[in-house]
């Protein structure tokens, strides 16, 4: 697990993503700093060592119980298998782990309001996806890589799926447009999370799986329709705009007649000020977008 930031990371991920995000845009009118975009660096930096230590508790957790649970001849059978074998093994448990977690956090009220804070998002692009409260990334981590230690895979298979997973999660919030044909339905590409991350109705509660698409094929939760991108992505809760505010938001109790009331002022203006920021913002986005989509290519 990742306890510090790592800043030759970051440094690769912008020479990959920056240039791909010129050469491949998808939403042209997107800025490259765009609104948010100090306040998810800031998720990429801080986030690291909180999330790092509590998906390992788990880990440890799961190794220590598994020692009396798991029979060691299953362990030793899985981890004697080639290492590729393992590899897309992991892939498949882990998301299926991942799809379970992310179903939770959009079906389950309290769970959704950590999750809300991923969802409001307004431009995605590759450094979105790390605005994710740490509770969220905690529990989602952890569920998906219960069954992994538990059975025993090598670490060789779990380090190879991890540096897959990372760098093809950023790459389903780029501001890129990549297509993936018909491979589309089997592995999650760009358009289809870009439409779980849309705020309209008919693409509410799809596209849970984070690698494997086909999984919302199967659970029938699968939606991207043919020839078109979103017109607006966020959520109509009035999540904070700024880092501490947005670990504050799902620890906030609210009253049922009236959410402000309960509210500490300086969340309250930071959730009123983004309201009406994303109320004039999406109004903007949306006919700029109706424009491209009525330019002829």
């Amino acid at each position: 697990m990742e306890f510090l930031p790592d800043l030759k990371r970051l440094l690769l991920l912008i020479a990959v993503f920056v240039p791909a995000g010129r050469l491949l845009t998808l939403r042209h009118e997107q800025k490259l700093f765009r609104r948010g975009w100090a306040n998810d660096l800031l998720y990429y930096v801080a986030n690291a060592p909180i999330i790092g230590l509590g998906v390992s508790l788990i880990i440890l957790g799961t190794i220590v119980m598994a020692e009396w649970l798991v029979p060691d001849s299953i362990r030793s059978a899985v981890a004697s298998q080639p290492y590729w074998l393992q590899t897309l093994e992991v892939i498949l448990l882990a998301d299926m782990g991942f799809y379970v977690a992310h179903f939770a956090f959009h079906k389950i009220p309290w769970l959704w309001r950590f999750h809300a804070v991923h969802h409001s998002i307004e431009e995605l692009d590759w450094l979105a996806a790390y605005r994710v409260h740490p509770v969220d990334q905690i529990i989602t981590r952890g569920v998906s890589l219960l069954p992994v230690f538990a059975l025993g895979f090598s670490g060789v298979a779990i380090a190879a799926f991890g540096l897959i997973y990372g760098w093809h999660s950023i790459l389903l919030h780029a501001n890129v447009k990549i297509k993936f044909g018909p491979l589309r339905w089997l592995v999650a590409s760009p358009e289809f999370h870009h439409w779980h991350h849309a705020n309209q109705r008919e693409a509410y509660d799809k596209n849970f799986a984070g690698q494997l698409s086909i999984l919302d094929v199967l659970f029938r939760t699968a939606y991207m329709p043919q020839g078109r991108m979103p017109s607006r992505y966020g959520t109509d809760d009035p999540v904070p705009r700024m880092y501490l505010s947005q670990l504050m938001y799902p620890f906030l109790r609210r009253k049922p007649s009236g959410a402000a009331d309960v509210l500490p002022p300086e969340i309250l203006s930071d959730c009123l000020q983004t309201r009406e920021a994303t109320d004039q913002h999406q109004s903007i986005s949306y006919k700029e977008h109706q424009r491209r989509q009525a330019s002829p290519v």
